[in-house]
């Protein structure tokens, strides 16, 4: 579990037991995935370790020395064996007889590669040379926020002697590449008893020749530095005190599925952006104090902040004791403009002859007062890390300022960080999106077997998914599934009966918050029923037409109403049947109710098509398989009406078919993914039958 109690001391959780008879390399994964456990001691993604092991050379038999070092783009705390880059120090260290100096570092990382050991394909980072050159085995590289706020103060030197002494060195700002490994080589060589150093801006270094030892060291260091803030900051209202009150927890959800929608329409316009929401105590102490937008105007400070986090937050006008959300909404527009011409001055007074073109301006963190944090990116576990970094700037500015001043990356360093060319040149090794990247699905029905296969082909595509389902048991249960499969980041459940007004109204405005709005609407909650029309109750009659012609109206009405808020178009699939076009005996009810949800289809393709909100239609026909309406009396009553028992309907089925196949809930989810993707992006008002070929449910 990761620990993010900031009274709570860190836990030392080396076990001798495990780690006995581990290699050198085994020793350095260990130590890495508890080190990444605690977010106090470094942020996902952020940091790196290293060991220097030796290794049997495959060519010469011989042993050699070889760096183990965290490589590209690896998390400490979830690190595998093959997350590793590893290099020769022989080699290592030639490259010093060839290094041409600081304005030709970025060069260097090019050379890497011809240090690999054992064909590794594991790219080496940016941060190889840093561990490379420190003359110790075993190497540690964190982010803690209690360090990190004694790096971005403004007498940083002065704080780390006064809490270390002359075990923890300190190095002023450099940019992480060739030329700071070579700083921190020389202040090894320079300062042999000291224990590690703190990068000014940026982190923490400790280094010894026991994996053990390291460890002990890492955790011993970084709450030296929480104990000491613990002890100063004692009495200190954190950012000047509160000027802001809270809201309630669920007006602050609320309010936050208003704006997160508006917001969405703004920073999609190259693709589409799913957001997060954060209303933590340690986000409200900060969005509710005196210091909280002048702290904000000076950004992060650690590299590892700042590239998740852009240049600065966008904090919103909002006024908790006015409660004045809709002129918000009204100046939003303004607001985010103001922000993004602001950022485009930022690239033109930064920008070097051959930095790359300026990328999206809109901002990733936004700020409400009294409310909390959203924040936008391309994908679900991106926008969640963002505000996870944001966090930890957060806490970095809270002790900063406490003990000292709070200072930010120099704004030119702020940009040729983010403007790297090496970084730029990772942006550009990036697989392409999915085609349904950054879409946000609502799946009703979606505990069943055509819900569950067409979230699951959604999800493949890379769309998050809220399954809205009546059954809460079985809707657990197919998140659990879901999410096992494809990450708990993307996958949502929200307990809904279409029927029930306010449980849908809720169900939309729950997915607002947790993704950020909707993309894609799959309409599939349904029941079916069997009776002679003399037989036919009202109460049977009525509940298909609430099920399947109101419950239908009400959640494409606040589909549409979502929808126009982001105002970049939207897919509204309806799972109908084949019974909606060709009639059946003893089902009058539910052949009504069906028509009905396909022609409430056409009307809203006309109604959605001047917003780019298309409408279209699946007609399956007899999906046994994981359906749950043939469950009970439906498949009881259906085998009676044609006269054959439980086993013998589907073979009936597939023989009454023109192809002579089954039809299964896969097919239906193949049918409602080409309707929400790109592929059909032309295509409203349409249907599509999957039903292995039905004479009478022809459309023409």
């Amino acid at each position: 579990m990761l620990k993010t109690n900031e009274n709570q001391r860190l836990v030392n959780a080396w076990d001798a037991e495990t780690a006995a008879g581990m290699s050198e390399s085994e020793k350095l994964l260990y130590r890495s995935n508890l080190l990444g456990s605690d977010k106090r001691i470094t942020n996902y993604g952020g940091g790196n370790t290293s060991a220097k092991v030796m290794e049997r050379d495959p060519l010469t038999g011989e042993a050699a020395e070889v760096l183990w070092v965290k490589g590209s783009g690896g998390d400490v705390g979830s690190i595998k064996m093959d997350g590793f880059a590893t290099l020769y120090m022989d080699k290592l260290r030639a490259l010093k007889g060839i290094y041409r100096g600081v304005d030709f570092e970025d060069e260097m990382v090019g050379l890497l590669p011809h240090c690999t050991w054992n064909l590794n394909p594991r790219a080496a980072s940016i941060d190889t040379p840093l561990h490379a050159y420190v003359p110790k085995k075993h190497v540690d590289h964190m982010h803690p926020d209690a360090i990190i706020a004694i790096a971005a103060s403004k007498n940083s030197r002065a704080l780390t002697q006064e809490i270390f002494g002359d075990t923890i060195g300190w190095l002023p700002w450099k940019r992480p590449g060739y030329e700071l490994g070579l700083w921190l080589e020389k202040f090894c060589l320079e300062n042999p008893e000291a224990k590690g150093v703190v990068l000014e801006s940026h982190g923490l270094f400790t280094w010894d020749d026991d994996a053990r030892a390291c460890y002990d060291l890492t955790l011993d260091v970084i709450q030296k530095a929480m104990d000491w803030f613990a002890t100063r900051t004692a009495d200190t209202p954190a950012f000047g005190g509160a000027i802001h009150e809270s809201l309630p927890g669920e007006e602050r959800r609320a309010i936050a599925a208003r704006l997160m929608p508006a917001i969405r329409g703004f920073v999609s316009g190259n693709q589409h952006m799913v957001g997060h929401f954060d209303d933590s105590d340690t986000v409200l102490d900060f969005v509710n104090g005196r210091e909280m937008a002048a702290l904000a105007a000076l950004g992060t400070s650690c590299p590892d902040h700042f590239l998740r986090t852009k240049i600065r937050p966008l904090v919103v006008d909002f006024d908790p004791a006015k409660n004045n959300l809709d002129a918000v909404l009204d100046g939003l527009p303004e607001q985010i403009k103001a922000y993004r011409e602001d950022y485009a001055a930022y690239y033109e007074r930064c920008k070097h002859a051959n930095s790359p073109a300026m990328r999206d301006p809109n901002a990733v963190v936004y700020l409400i007062p009294g409310v909390g944090m959203i924040t936008f990116a391309r994908d679900k576990a991106t926008a969640r890390i963002s505000g996870e970094f944001y966090v930890n700037a957060i806490n970095v500015m809270r002790g900063a300022s406490a003990v000292s001043e709070y200072r930010g990356l120099p704004e030119q360093e702020a940009f040729d960080i983010e403007y790297w060319l090496l970084e730029e040149a990772k942006l550009q090794r990036m697989p392409a999106p999915k085609s349904l990247a950054g879409r946000v699905a609502l799946v009703t029905g979606g505990a069943g077997g055509i819900g569950a296969a067409t979230a699951a082909r959604y999800l493949s595509e890379g769309a998050c998914v809220m399954l809205a389902d009546i059954d809460e048991s079985t809707l657990a249960a197919t998140s659990e599934a879901l999410s096992d499969r494809f990450s708990k980041d993307v996958v949502r459940t929200v307990s809904m009966n279409v029927t029930s007004e306010e449980e849908v109204i809720r169900a939309f405005e729950t997915c607002a918050v947790e993704f950020g709005g909707v993309d894609i609407l799959v309409s599939n909650a349904g029941i079916a029923s069997s009776a002679p029309v003399e037989q036919t109750s009202l109460a049977l009659w009525n509940k298909n037409m609430d099920i399947l012609s109101t419950g239908y109206f009400l959640v494409s009405r606040e589909a549409f109403k979502l929808m126009r808020v982001q105002d970049i178009g939207g897919s509204v699939v309806f799972v109908a049947s084949k019974n909606g076009l060709a009639a059946s005996p003893n089902a009058s009810a539910y052949c009504t109710a069906k028509a009905s949800e396909i022609h409430l289809a056409r009307c809203l393709a006309l109604e959605g098509a001047e917003a780019g909100i298309r409408v279209n239609v699946v007609n399956p026909d007899a999906v046994l398989r994981g359906s749950k309406i043939w469950e009970g009396e439906w498949l009881d009553q259906r085998a009676s009406t044609y006269g054959t028992d439980k086993e013998g309907l589907e073979e009936m089925y597939r023989n009454r078919s023109l192809l002579k196949r089954s039809v299964l809930p896969e097919d239906i989810a193949e049918a409602a993914y080409f309707l929400a993707s790109d592929k059909s992006a032309k295509s409203t008002g349409n249907i599509i039958n999957v039903d292995a070929g039905n004479v009478q449910a022809f459309t023409r």
